[in-house]
């Protein structure tokens, strides 16, 4: 595993990163969790240059990732990316593919915008039911495969709220 990636518990919207990913919905206006704890934290700046994206390219798509100001947020950036919603294992490849994309094109467009530290929170697995154990694999597995080919990266923070994640990724080696 890459020494770059680290895991911590604790509040996302009160890291001091280049950038920190919030895992958004489509219509990128905030919402629960995460989402609304990064909206409320980071100030109407970031909701209105998600209206201004929103304008411009429509809803975002499941897996893809757009990049607003931190606002009044510690970190400069917030990447938006939009997990799948798990439907019981019915699609299970396609929601496991997206979940993969939601890493790596946060970190493509992190890449993109010069950012060297960013963090994660666990994305899909709160009110869109991914399971936990496998949402951690597919993101840690993503973020060292990414990390093997992009030397600019500093450090990859998984960022867990609860005990439960925490102790998920802990059995993962971080």
């Amino acid at each position: 595993m890459d020494k770059r990636i680290k895991l911590q518990q604790g509040d996302i919207t009160k890291l001091q990163v280049d950038a920190i990913v919030n895992a958004a919905n489509s219509s990128l206006m905030g919402g629960g969790g995460v989402d609304g704890a990064i909206h409320r934290a980071g100030g109407k700046q970031i909701l209105e240059e998600c209206i201004k994206i929103i304008d411009r390219q429509g809803r975002c798509k499941t897996g893809n990732a757009v990049i607003t100001t931190g606002g009044n947020l510690p970190a400069k950036y917030v990447i938006h990316t939009v997990g799948p919603v798990y439907n019981g294992g019915k699609n299970v490849l396609k929601e496991e593919e997206q979940l993969a994309n939601c890493y790596s094109n946060s970190l493509k467009l992190a890449m993109e915008n010069g950012i060297k530290t960013i963090a994660f929170p666990n994305i899909s697995t709160g009110v869109y039911r991914f399971p936990k154990q496998r949402a951690a694999e597919i993101a840690v597995a993503t973020v060292d495969n990414f990390l093997a080919e992009n030397e600019q990266m500093k450090d990859v923070i998984f960022i867990c709220f609860d005990d439960e994640n925490f102790g998920i990724y802990q059995k993962l080696g971080l």
